[in-house]
């Protein structure tokens, strides 16, 4: 089975969080993803937070084989220098770079004097942040004068590969799942595996593709999937840490927790998982493991490593 695996909240400083990517590298781990566009954490105003392209960056420097992701926001960035970011590290590392954008929320954005829109307004910058790269790295010299991207003859160099990047796209609304079916090349479902929820969004995408004339089934789906090694996922600790690492997931109800947290023994975990893969399409889920501390981090990738493509679990 692919597998990614998520090391989330500002947990690990760098040089934790480089050892543990490299650890999900030698143990066959195909992405590793690291927090992305956060510019504060409200709860934790002490905390460092790392930039994500910067980290991201680094990572892919120290590593050879694993891909690297962290999302980006269309609120932080302006499109033509996203564009030669991107195409940049695509020079760098090629085929590493996970590209996945979305439209963010954080209200500690505000605080760094980042426009603060409705989430409509949001989805409609997506659009046609999307629309831009894709003509910025075929390397068209680009105008546009939308409402959200305005750009006067931007050129990107270097162009990658074949003139297009992989986008994938974080959704799970109706608005935001039509600009999955209009620009994805992967939809990260953004969603627990909760079948009531997923089912919905999934149809939700369909509908979308086929107003479209796109095959829903070709477009590949991520997810992340909150897991804990050991514990139960019945137990209140484990859901109460489910809830304080997922406030945006407010739709799933007490008595779906038991569908959203992949959690017990390795065995138990490993059917959990092949089990999500095949109800929900999933083609890599990815592990989350948000809020926990090294040692636990390392049981989880250690127990759980992809069999088939385990290389060396040495440190």
């Amino acid at each position: 089975m692919s597998l990614g695996v998520a090391f989330g909240a500002h947990v690990h400083p760098f040089e934790e969080l480089l050892a543990l990517v490299r650890r999900a590298e030698a143990l066959g781990y195909r992405s590793a993803w690291v927090d992305g566009d956060v510019s504060m954490l409200p709860s934790r105003p002490e905390a460092e937070i790392l930039d994500g392209w910067t980290v991201t960056t680094a990572l892919l420097a120290r590593t050879t084989r694993i891909q690297i992701g962290s999302i980006r926001l269309v609120h932080h960035w302006e499109t033509a220098r996203l564009a030669q970011a991107v195409a940049t590290l695509e020079r760098i590392a090629p085929g590493r770079l996970r590209f996945l954008i979305s439209i963010g929320g954080q209200p500690a954005d505000r605080r760094f004097g980042l426009p603060s829109l409705p989430a409509r307004d949001r989805i409609a910058w997506l659009d046609e942040t999307c629309t831009a790269l894709r003509a910025l790295w075929s390397g068209e010299s680009v105008t546009r004068k939308g409402r959200f991207v305005a750009l006067d003859g931007a050129r990107v160099r270097p162009i990658p590969r074949g003139g297009r990047m992989p986008i994938e796209i974080a959704a799970r609304g109706p608005r935001l799942l039509q600009v999955v079916a209009a620009h994805a090349d992967r939809w990260e479902v953004n969603l627990p595996p909760v079948q009531r929820l997923v089912s919905r969004a999934a149809s939700a995408l369909e509908a979308a593709c086929r107003a479209r004339g796109r095959d829903p089934e070709r477009i590949p789906r991520s997810m992340w999937v909150f897991t804990r090694l050991g514990a139960s996922p019945d137990e209140p600790s484990t859901q109460a840490a489910f809830r304080r690492a997922n406030p945006w997931f407010r739709d799933v109800r007490d008595d779906e927790l038991g569908q959203a947290i992949v959690a017990g023994s390795a065995e138990r975990c490993r059917a959990r998982l092949g089990q999500i893969r095949r109800e929900h399409a999933i083609e890599e889920p990815v592990l989350d493991l948000t809020g926990l501390a090294r040692d636990p981090t390392e049981a989880v990738l250690l127990a759980l490593a992809p069999r088939e493509n385990h290389v060396d679990a040495g440190t």
